[in-house]
Order: structure tokens, then C-alpha cells, then sequence
């Protein structure tokens, strides 16, 4: 019996199409097709997924007879496979979302603790605080990315099985997420302007920073778990964890050439906007501490002014090196 044959009859135990075995093994759907039709063979990574996911040895799936394993109906694929997320993609998406923007919002609180404490207490309570509020959002942030970058290395292929219907309440969630998040910033602006002229200079600058970190979160929130819809950018960016060989196997020959300068591209993008985003955080950081030690009240109100220029230079560079792409 051929390989083809049995991976076809495996597909059909599980009611699986070739789109969602795809999205299993880390392929493209035409990959599949070419295998099933005998114009190319999977890798021996490949394979050996392909073992996992049917629960079969590399012998019987290559060389034996599995066309009389019969139906796993506790183990079929929903029958719509436009709406079938078989991996958890969506699921991981706003997870990493959450934790993102928590992890943000946490580093900008530590902020709202030190300017509140800085006016009671002395420098070392008060650099307490502000550390162990950004220690909490790293412990949030890092581990994220590196789950991120697992799942990404795991599963370097996604079909787009979001609906139109999909589409539209995200970007409703979207614009909802980005109107709170721009209010709360407002209402920071509000408070920083009252600042000078009351009293309690540290607690107003407190409900400054708190307003802000829930304005930020908001934004990021709704900025990455809209691009999860982007499912097409989430695969050029999983792509970039792989060597172009192995590039080449999952996309296919004829579209290698085009997938490779996006992926490219994106490096580009990554690198540049790291670079722009470290120096941010090499001004805005020393600035915060001048400002406190020495009394500074515009820009102990305003260090984070560095990020917001380094975001939008971001922007900027990112949509430069994708239109010379």
C-alpha cells in the first residue's frame, strides 16, 4: 500500500480535510495535494508529525496497510472547515494579547507607584515599587514572546478560516478597544494639567500614570489581537524562525521567491524597529530618574515622550521598507 493511500484514508477516519492537516503539520494545503497526488513526499520531520497526529508508526504509514483503521469519530475535525481553528491559533492569539498589554500597563503602574510614594517616602522604597511593578509585567511580557515564538516555530503554516462575520466584530472590537484606551489617555492629560496646582502633587501624578498604563493596554490589546486576523502576516513572520530550505518545502517551489523577500522584509522591519525602540528606552529611562532626582516636573510627567516618537518612527520605517519590498 503507498503512502498516498494511507494518508488519505487517515484523513478520511478523522472527517480531516487537506487544509486542516495542513495547518497540523506546519504545511501548506498545496503541499498536501502534492503529496497525495504523488508529485512530492514529505520531509522526515514531516513524517514523523504526520505519526503523531494519526497515532501510527513511520513503517506503516510509508511501507504498511492502514486503509482498514476504521472511523475515530471522538477524534473528527468540526465539518465546516472554513470556521475550524484545529490548532488553538485564535485561542493563543488573544492570549498573547492579554498578557502583552497586562505586562505593559503593569511596567507604566510601577510609574504611578513611584511618583505616589516619591512624595511620602525616600528613593529606596520608591525604586522599589516602580522595579517590582516592572519586574511583574516582564514576567508576563517575556514569557509571551517565548511562548510566541514556540508557537510560531510549531506551527509556521495557518489557513485563514476567520469568516467575513469574523472579520467584521473584530474590527468593531477594534475601534471599541481603541476609543477607551484614547479616552483614558485624555483623562491622563487631564490630570497632569491639574497637577501643578493642588496640593497632593504625587497622587495626582499617580492617577496620571494609572490612567495612562489602562489607555496603553487598551491599545495594545486592541492593536494585537487585531492582527490576528492577518493570518497572512502571521505566516511570513512564523516563517522567519526557518532557514529558506525549509521555507521552500512549506510554501513550494513557485511561490519560495516571493515568500522569501517578504520574510526578508520583515526581518528588515524587526531589526530596525528593535534598534529605534532600544535607543527610546536608553533616553526615556535616564530621563525619568534626572527628572525625579533633581526635581524636574515637565519631564518627570513626560519621560515616556521617547517611546511615543520611537513608535511612530517604527511606523514610519516599517511602511518604507515594505513599500521597497
Amino acid at each position: 500500500m503507498s503512502f498516498r493511500d494511507n494518508l488519505q484514508h487517515l484523513r478520511a477516519t478523522r472527517n480531516m480535510t487537506q487544509e486542516q492537516l495542513a495547518m497540523l503539520v506546519g504545511v501548506s494545503r498545496q503541499s498536501v495535494t502534492k503529496w497525495e497526488a504523488e508529485k512530492a513526499y514529505p520531509e522526515m520531520d514531516k513524517l514523523l508529525k504526520i505519526c503523531q497526529i494519526f497515532d501510527c508508526t513511520l513503517d506503516e504509514l510509508v511501507q504498511g496497510d492502514l486503509t482498514a483503521r476504521a472511523a475515530e469519530t471522538a477524534l473528527s475535525m468540526p465539518s465546516d472547515s472554513l470556521a475550524a481553528d484545529v490548532i488553538g491559533y485564535d485561542e493563543h492569539a488573544r492570549a498573547f494579547a492579554k498578557k502583552i498589554a497586562i505586562g505593559i500597563a503593569l511596567c507604566i503602574i510601577g510609574a504611578a507607584v513611584a511618583a505616589t510614594m516619591d512624595e511620602w517616602m525616600g528613593d529606596g522604597p520608591t525604586a522599589l515599587g516602580f522595579f517590582g511593578f516592572v519586574g511583574i509585567g516582564l514576567t508576563l511580557i517575556i514569557p509571551a514572546a517565548l511562548e510566541d515564538t514556540a508557537f510560531k516555530k510549531a506551527h509556521p503554516y495557518v489557513a485563514d478560516f476567520y469568516t467575513d462575520e469574523d472579520r467584521i466584530a473584530a474590527k468593531r472590537g477594534f475601534g471599541m478597544r481603541l476609543a477607551a484606551g484614547i479616552c483614558c489617555i485624555l483623562a491622563a492629560f487631564v490630570f497632569g494639567a491639574f497637577a501643578d496646582q493642588v496640593g497632593m502633587m504625587g497622587p495626582i501624578m499617580g492617577l496620571f500614570f494609572v490612567a495612562v498604563a489602562v489607555g496603553v493596554g487598551l491599545i495594545v490589546y486592541a492593536g494585537v489581537v487585531d492582527s490576528r486576523m492577518d493570518v497572512e502576516a502571521y505566516n511570513i513572520s512564523a516563517l522567519e524562525e526557518l532557514s529558506e530550505e525549509e521555507i521552500a518545502s512549506i510554501v513550494g517551489e513557485e511561490r519560495a521567491p516571493k515568500v522569501l523577500e517578504k520574510v526578508r522584509a520583515s526581518k528588515r522591519s524587526g531589526a530596525v524597529c528593535g534598534v529605534i525602540m532600544l535607543l527610546a528606552t536608553a533616553v526615556a529611562l535616564p530621563l525619568m530618574f534626572w527628572a525625579t532626582w533633581y526635581g524636574e516636573p515637565f519631564w518627570r510627567q513626560y519621560f515616556w515622550i521617547p517611546w511615543m516618537v520611537g513608535g511612530l518612527l517604527c511606523g514610519v520605517a516599517s511602511i518604507i521598507i515594505e513599500h521597497r519590498s
